[in-house]
């Protein structure tokens, strides 16, 4: 007797199947490829259509792939080049600075890291690659979140509710939120204090180029020097933008 399938491993399953399809295919057909009961496949399908990850052709009796799983895709492929790219400018800057950078790129509202260059002899971080933290309360996601329209400021910020803290920190409403980024546009570069891990200040500097929202920051202690020389950030985000504009 084969085991329950559960839902988040067949979801991943009819993902997979429907991407090596050339065209849309029948639930029938769904089902016997991932191995899952039709009725377990067609409940799984209609939640799937829900979140616009999979589409159902009702006259062909049929499912395609959804503009939830290409956006998913679409940023795969913004994200591997990019890291691809910014990993020898980054320790580069690591080198200079003598503290540990990362590059972030904006998902939904966290940060997600993809780069990470840890400087030698400094404490660890909670941030590494792969990790995803609040966009507002870090200097990466400030650095983002301060170019972006308002429309999508304000989908992505709707209420007090959309916001968390770690440290007591931060903004914890729409319009404190507007004021920080505010003042990150006036000084054309993100901070925060205390608000990721107390004991540690971040800024951070956007990488201003067409198709990605993402970020260079440095990390240091707070009482352990003055404020990193946030050119040498500048200067690593502007040739990043540079690059990825060429793709190189």
């Amino acid at each position: 007797m084969s085991r329950p399938v559960p839902a988040a491993t067949g979801a991943l399953r009819v993902l997979k199947f429907l991407s090596a399809q050339a065209e849309p295919v029948s639930a029938t057909r769904i089902a016997a490829a991932v191995g899952l009961p039709r009725s377990s496949a067609y409940h799984l399908l209609t939640a799937m259509e829900d979140e616009d990850f999979v589409v159902h052709y009702v006259d062909d009796r049929a499912w395609g792939i959804g503009v939830a799983a290409w956006e998913v895709g679409h940023g795969f492929a913004r994200q591997e080049p990019l890291a691809r790219i910014a990993r020898v400018p980054l320790a580069r800057l690591v080198d200079t600075v003598g503290e540990s950078a990362h590059l972030t790129m904006l998902h939904g509202s966290d940060v997600l890291y993809v780069v990470e260059e840890r400087a030698q002899g400094r404490p660890r971080l909670v941030t590494d690659v792969g990790v995803r933290l609040p966009a507002h309360l870090t200097a990466s996601g400030r650095a983002i979140l301060a170019w972006l329209p308002p429309e999508q400021l304000r989908a992505l910020y709707p209420s007090r509710e959309s916001f968390v803290t770690r440290t007591g920190l931060g903004p914890q409403s729409p319009t404190e939120l507007r004021r920080v980024l505010t003042e990150t546009r006036r000084r054309g570069h993100a901070r925060e204090e205390g608000e990721v891990t107390l004991g540690f200040s971040s800024i951070a500097v956007p990488i201003l180029a067409a198709g990605i929202d993402a970020s260079v920051a440095v990390t240091w202690e707070s009482g352990s020097r003055p404020d990193v020389p946030v050119e040498h950030v500048q200067r690593t985000a502007d040739l990043l933008a540079r690059r990825f504009r060429r793709g190189t």
